[in-house]
């Protein structure tokens, strides 16, 4: 059966109706004033703290409002869900609070923590199956179970009980403030969050501009709207990974391709600097999709100054086993970190040159591979340096260069940077 999603919008009431099912299981999250960032932009910069649930993300939300509107029929056949991590959590969340038992499907490259936090949430209720590489990936599987054994899957964003569940952020926001908000960015992955806020903002606070956000490896909902149809990439980055999807739901993307006001996608490495930032500088922890608001800030400087900015932080469940790709990636965007194939004359002395002679004083190396090659006037070794400014670059590769050292620049060839980060 083919399902109608043209006509569906999420209404104003039944967001409402959402809000008291959810009161069960989900606190009321803060909404806080950010000093620093509403100093650095001059506007008034709200957080809306969703990374702050007991599991971490908003989730819980759509989770437990769809789980809820179950017959006991229902129920008592199970659900099953699919999930890059935090709606896996929020459904073993309600599963265990509920006494109804549960499968959940997760990638295989879900990272540890997530995995363990939803067998810990879900105790005896949930099963937990890793399963293909991606989302879609373990969505198909998922859905092929629940038509097998007779399950329902609770989708992790394009259905309207999820939605509706989800919308109720944008209630808490409206209840937490007197001010006009005249801007809330929200990250997409499927569009299920966004869906909802648009739903409530355009019924009580009309004015207000929704940004939607997604991570630059994978644009599902831009690519969907520019091309006036819900699109399925076909390759997608993975790291922002509550946030990638390769195909956004049905229902979301007809609510978002007509209602938001604007679709932004963030390079992952601007994603990692604003994680980064945000634990050094405020002691917050996110994860990469919960920075993705934030990191927007930057690029709609000029539209925001003066105006009232709500950020949703959307999950903080991020794996401390990661914090070294992340940095990696924030230096590499930065232009702070590069990569080179360095020619070093095999005689002895030669390093010794290289670190007094072509590393500027600033410069650290964090990378070396080098094999002695006896037959060779040259042998090769892959060198990582870390400079202070990317201003450092060019004459670091002059003074290579000037000496013979320099081999290959490695930071813009993409078919063998990617074996070294």
């Amino acid at each position: 059966m083919t399902k109608t999603v043209s006509t569906y919008f999420p209404k104003i009431e039944d967001i409402k109706r959402a809000a008291k099912v959810i009161r069960q299981v989900a606190d009321i999250t803060p909404l806080t004033q950010s000093i620093r960032y509403s100093k650095q932009f001059e506007a008034n910069i709200l957080l809306k703290r969703e990374d702050l649930h007991r599991v971490r993300s908003y989730k819980i939300r759509g989770a437990f409002n769809k789980i809820s509107s179950l017959s006991k029929e229902e129920l008592a056949k199970g659900v099953v869900c699919a999930s890059a991590g935090n709606h896996a959590q929020g459904v073993a969340f309600a599963c265990n609070y509920l006494g109804i038992h549960g499968t959940v499907y997760m990638p295989s490259v879900t990272p540890k923590q997530k995995v363990e936090q939803t067998k810990m949430f879900g105790g005896e209720w949930v099963t937990v199956i890793l399963v293909g590489d991606t989302f879609d990936d373990s969505s198909k599987a998922a859905k092929k179970a629940c038509q097998e054994q007779g399950k329902t899957f609770v989708h992790p964003f394009d259905d309207p009980k999820t939605i509706e569940g989800q919308g109720t952020v944008g209630l808490e926001i409206l209840d937490q403030t007197n001010l006009p908000i005249d801007y809330v960015f929200v990250a997409i992955g499927g569009g299920g969050l966004a869906s909802g806020l648009i739903g409530v903002f355009n019924a009580l606070s009309p004015n207000t501009k929704i940004i939607g956000v997604e991570p630059e490896g994978a644009p599902s909902m831009k690519t969907s709207i520019e091309k006036g149809v819900n699109t399925e990439l076909r390759e997608i980055d993975k790291f922002v990974d509550g946030a990638a999807v390769q195909r956004v739901g049905d229902y979301t993307f007809a609510i978002c391709k007509d209602h938001l006001n604007d679709m932004i996608t963030i390079p992952e490495g601007k994603v990692c600097q604003t994680i980064l930032d945000l634990y050094n500088r405020d002691a917050i922890v996110v994860e990469p999709a919960g920075a993705l608001t934030i990191a927007a800030l930057d690029y709609f400087k000029d539209d925001i100054k003066d105006k009232n900015v709500v950020c949703i932080v959307g999950g903080s469940n991020n794996d401390i086993t990661r914090t070294a790709e992340i940095k990696e990636r924030a230096l590499l965007y930065g232009k702070l970190k590069h990569y080179f194939i360095v020619r070093f004359p095999q005689r002895p002395g030669a390093l010794k040159q290289f670190v007094a002679e072509i590393l500027g004083p600033d410069d650290d190396i964090t990378h070396f591979e080098y094999s002695k090659k006896s037959s060779k006037e040259n042998a090769p070794a892959i060198v990582g340096i870390e400079l202070k400014s990317p201003d450092d670059l060019e004459p670091l590769i002059s003074r290579m260069k000037d000496k013979n050292f320099f081999g290959e620049y490695l930071n813009d060839k993409p078919d063998l940077f990617q074996y070294l980060i």
